[in-house]
């Protein structure tokens, strides 16, 4: 059995088992969240898929309308729905003293306003909200908001790394629009990529992850190793649980 439909059947034994009706995922206009939705849709079940624009860059957004449409196109088990919560985030930040908020807090907060909306969904149609984090993000080195988009209930994708992502992406067809752009977590006004906040390439990070220790490194590998272990033991509280004082230790 190849990747995609493991993964699919895997999606689907676990709603199931759960007795849950429905997938819920929130569409970006990114890679990740095009594969996790059409791994969703190949199930057969119901799944929703949701944009949420915040401010959001046009070009991001029309991107994820545009894999919605072929997703519908291809699979008749999807729903959608676009909601913009541009209001909602204002009204929040109006709401907190200024002196109180920093361009990260802000621009993590879009994303817990986010998470609320796909669990409001999913609370009302009995469904599982489906991470879309890759390998990379979830397990290496953290890229992504503590509660926001790390709130999720299942991740298909999250032993895939990024290259993994974008060879299974492009081999079950997802839109060329989706697979030539630039990766962003689409939380900046400034339209900075991920790999401009992270400092380094994916294929970098990857091969940082798989580092045995051994081999000698050149400059450019030393610089891929330490800011990939930067952005590890910084964000290493989001990747372990939660801890808990125990009254008998």
């Amino acid at each position: 059995m190849n990747l995609e439909n493991k993964i699919s059947n895997w999606l689907k034994l676990y709603l199931q088992n759960n007795s849950m009706k429905c997938f819920v995922v929130g569409i970006s206009g990114g890679i990740d969240s095009a594969l996790t939705s059409t791994l969703c849709a190949m199930t057969g079940v119901k799944t929703i898929v949701v944009t949420m624009p915040i401010h959001q860059n046009k070009n991001e957004t029309n991107r994820g309308i545009k894999h919605i449409a072929w997703l519908k196109d291809n699979f008749s088990s999807v729903e959608d729905f676009s909601i913009d919560l541009s209001k909602t985030f204002n009204s929040m930040k109006e709401s907190v003293p200024e002196k109180l908020q920093t361009k990260l807090s802000l621009a993590n907060t879009r994303a817990r306003i986010r998470m609320s909306t796909l669990y409001l969904i999913a609370g009302s149609k009995n469904g599982l909200v489906v991470g879309t984090g890759n390998k990379v993000e979830d397990f290496g080195i953290g890229f992504y908001t503590k509660y926001g988009d790390g709130g999720v209930d299942i991740s298909p994708i999250a032993d895939l790394m990024k290259s993994e992502v974008f060879s299974l992406s492009k081999k079950i067809g997802i839109i060329d629009e989706i697979l030539d752009a630039k990766p962003t977590d689409g939380l900046w006004d400034d339209g900075r990529t991920d790999e401009e906040q992270i400092g380094v390439t994916y294929d970098e990070l990857e091969w940082a992850m798989t580092y045995d220790g051994n081999s000698k490194l050149t400059s450019e590998q030393k610089k891929a190793l330490n800011i990939y272990l930067k952005h590890r033991n910084n964000n290493i509280h989001k990747m372990i649980p939660i801890p808990i004082f125990k009254k008998k230790s």
